[in-house]
């Protein structure tokens, strides 16, 4: 089982075509067709369900494909910490939505031209998949906030998991509600009983629901996958939703909403225990003012 294979593995489970899967590895079909087969008699199983010129991950696939992935990250790690003198290799970063918009573009860019050789990867999702993510080695680090109860809310909690994580931004979280309506000054004040939000596993939408309050109506939740989306449904008049001012100031012009400061929140950097590739030092250098003009913050507030 070499490297070689497990990245045609990971190409042609992505691509789910392995004349798409060819094509952007550069290798006629023929050899991809035989290196799959060739993985599946060595592993024994069926990597994929075939029916005609349709593939799918058959349920041994799905499973095999979270190993490569990081059996092939391990090895990219081996190859930066065993040649530290310059950044290179693929960096694999998660992201909240809000971070990936409003934080993220100015240190990724300038990291891109002091180091072209680094390949940065970024997706992003709910923080408490990305935290997940990074634990089972998906991920090399995530930008997360930390939930405000439960599993991995503090220093400690990552660190009991094999996790080491530092606060990089502070948001101020804003409800925003329908234009129009009156002033809140807690939960039960809000006309409106559906929030906006992300799936399960957002930071943001367990604070909303604990700050909105299930005890003196039903909450009902609509889930969507963008900010944009979000402040649409507001907009429309049939939901409030929390969302961060920084994504409401990327708006060039944002519609007459009424907020009101909910909390403010720390975006922690997630990382592995003793991950320190070059690429992820570089990332952590370009940061650096952010951590200090958040830890001069909380000097000031205390």
């Amino acid at each position: 089982m070499d490297h070689t294979s497990l990245d045609i593995f990971r190409v042609v489970a992505a691509e789910l075509s392995v004349t798409r899967a060819a094509k952007r590895l550069g290798r006629v079909q023929s050899n991809v067709t035989t290196r799959i087969q060739q993985l599946e008699e060595e592993l024994g199983v069926a990597l994929f369900r075939r029916d005609g010129n349709r593939l799918t991950l058959s349920t041994e696939g799905e499973r095999f494909l979270g190993y490569a992935n990081r059996m092939l990250a391990l090895a990219d790690e081996a190859r930066q910490v065993l040649s530290p003198q310059a950044p290179s290799g693929t960096l694999r970063i998660g992201s909240m939505e809000s971070t990936a918009a409003a934080r993220l573009p100015g240190p990724l860019a300038a990291l891109h031209v002091q180091y072209p050789d680094v390949q940065f990867r970024i997706s992003t999702a709910p923080s408490r998949q990305l935290i997940e993510q990074v634990r089972s080695g998906l991920l090399d680090c995530a930008f997360a906030a930390l939930p405000p109860c439960g599993e991995m809310a503090s220093a400690a909690d990552l660190d009991a998991a094999g996790l080491h994580g530092e606060p990089v931004f502070r948001e101020e979280i804003l409800l925003v509600l329908p234009p129009g309506h009156a002033a809140v000054r807690q939960g039960a004040d809000i006309a409106v009983r559906s929030l906006a939000a992300f799936a399960q596993g957002c930071s943001y939408r367990v604070l909303a629901e604990e700050w909105l309050g299930q005890d003196t109506s039903p909450l009902d939740i609509q889930e969507v996958g963008s900010y944009h989306s979000m402040l649409a449904c507001v907009a429309a008049g049939g939901c409030v939703s929390l969302v961060p001012r920084s994504v409401l100031e990327l708006l060039r012009e944002p519609p007459e909403f009424r907020t009101q400061v909910v909390a403010k929140v720390d975006t922690w950097l997630v990382h592995r225990n003793g991950y320190e590739t070059a690429a992820f030092k570089a990332l952590r250098e370009a940061l650096t003012p952010f951590v200090s003009k958040q830890l001069a913050a909380k000097r000031k507030s205390s």
